[in-house]
């Protein structure tokens, strides 16, 4: 299709977002929709695959009628990782997706990295054991509901919508990698994982090299959509590495750093490097591997913190004052240290019960203080994984910023100080969906690789600059503040 625009339908936890973007990276129409989420028990995340449907389709009408569909020359999809669907031939569920927040599978980690290696699932798939890969819910379903598990197909999210879309489930490297079943080394569905659990290859979506075309939109899903029968799907994947490409962050010296509901703190290697502080993702590009540090509660536990302690964020000033009063606090805000790890810990301790924890209260400490620990708590987890990243042999040199937490110059200046590296904050907005744009202009032949993709179609803006007067308190406060996870865990 000789077609201006590209589209990155962003499928999310919460919500879809359908933008087209030109080649320059410019954003000129948008569409979105809501997906719900049920919680049946506690602990439990399901959604209902049809309401990721009708959100694509809600959200590419939107867009299509903003737009001539024939100005549309592809689409990529980004979407929330590690959420499992189980469907029949026709692609219809069998039984509601489980989303990556759910917790059901929290004691089967023990039972599955016994019976199969820790060591040895951690080197296959890149991910320690922990909770948010679909693996650990596939093992409980076997012990809990076995008859999910005949289920004729498996899907990711990227899987199921293509599906939808073109006829034909496809994964790219980057949608299948979080399911903990993916060899991130053979770019292949692991034959021995997937024996552990008795399933078969077959039950699960075809999988595609990033970039590459993996079919086209059917007449069924154009009358749903709204795009042209004909339209080419390319393979993106999910949402975190898209929105490192989105940013231009997959390369050499960069750290990419989204603060967002999660944090993370995510670097480029060329080689598949497996250690604790990050879990080791396939590239966006489909070369190299992603090192991806992610603190599960970031902006959300700041957000907690303001709704539960200092009147809410309906106040409209509330996120100033606290940051006024947290600015005229030094670094340590005076003995009060905090454990962030609200809903459990991945990166450095894999524990997901830890929780989260205030230390060294006095009757001199306010609300300030409070807010200040937090956020160094939050700044000095991003610190420790940078640095273990470079003690491993990469060379960051500088970070680039995104998402809601960026907006704060006090926190910003804050990670540069205890990292010692410039920060630059991005100013390309929705970056998970111009990620998967840039797939679709690859394998369009709009650009010859995506390097030069993300070049062109990236924006940036403001560097802040670290004080290195500043670094030797946040190191001396990076021990003291480390030691409150062990501090907060039950005595038996």
């Amino acid at each position: 299709m000789s077609g201006d625009l590209i589209v990155g339908l962003d499928s999310s936890t919460q919500s879809t977002k359908a933008v087209a973007w030109t080649r320059g990276g410019e954003a000129v129409a948008e569409g979105r929709a809501p997906i719900p989420m049920a919680t049946p028990a506690p602990g439990f995340a399901e959604q209902d695959i049809e309401d990721w449907w009708r959100a694509a389709c809600t959200s590419l009408h939107e867009l299509t009628s903003a737009v001539e569909p024939a100005r549309i020359a592809g689409l990529a999809i980004s979407n929330q990782r590690e959420t499992v669907a189980f469907v029949d031939e026709d692609l219809k569920a069998t039984r509601p997706a489980i989303v990556w927040l759910d917790e059901r599978a929290i004691d089967e980690i023990p039972l599955l990295t016994a019976a199969f290696g820790a060591e040895r699932l951690h080197a296959t798939s890149g991910k320690p054991p922990d909770i948010t890969p679909v693996v650990y819910r596939l093992s409980w379903l076997r012990r809990h509901e076995p008859e999910a598990l005949k289920a004729a197909g498996i899907l990711d999210v990227h899987g199921f919508l293509t599906g939808r879309l073109t006829g034909r489930p496809t994964a790219s490297w980057t949608s299948a990698d979080p399911f903990g079943l993916f060899d991130i080394e053979a770019k292949t569905w692991s034959e021995a994982v997937l024996a552990q659990l008795d399933l078969s290859e077959n039950r699960f979506a075809a999988l595609a090299q990033p970039g590459s075309r993996i079919g086209a939109v059917n007449p069924a899903a154009a009358r749903e959509t709204g795009l042209l029968p004909g339209t080419p799907v390319f393979a993106a994947g999910g949402d975190g590495q898209c929105a490192g490409l989105g940013v231009d962050a997959v390369r050499r010296g960069i750290v990419y750093l989204n603060l967002g509901t999660a944090i993370i703190t995510g670097a480029w290697s060329p080689t598949p490097r497996i250690g604790c502080a990050w879990r080791t993702m396939t590239s966006p590009t489909g070369q190299g591997y992603f090192l991806e540090g992610c603190q599960r509660a970031g902006a959300f536990f700041v957000n907690w913190f303001v709704d539960t302690f200092a009147g809410g964020r309906d106040d409209p000033g509330v996120f100033a004052r606290l940051e006024a009063a947290a600015t005229a606090i030094p670094v340590g805000s005076e003995g009060v240290t905090v454990c962030p790890y609200l809903s459990g810990v991945m990166d450095p301790h894999w524990n997901p019960k830890a929780r989260a924890g205030f230390l060294g209260l006095g009757a001199g400490h306010g609300i300030g203080h409070l807010y200040r620990a937090s956020l160094e708590a939050l700044t000095l987890e991003t610190a420790r994984c940078v640095a273990a990243m470079a003690d491993d042999g990469l060379a960051p040199e500088r970070i680039l910023a995104v998402g809601g937490g960026a907006n704060s110059a006090l926190w910003v200046q804050m990670i540069a100080d205890a990292t010692g590296l410039p920060i630059v904050l991005s100013e390309s907005l929705e970056a998970s969906s111009l990620g998967a744009a840039m797939s679709a202009a690859v394998g369009l032949g709009w650009f010859v690789d995506f390097a030069a993709a993300a070049e062109t179609m990236s924006r940036s803006g403001i560097t802040v600059a670290p004080d290195p007067a500043a670094r030797a308190a946040w190191d001396s406060l990076s021990g003291r503040q480390a030691a409150a996870y062990h501090a907060s865990l039950p005595k038996r």
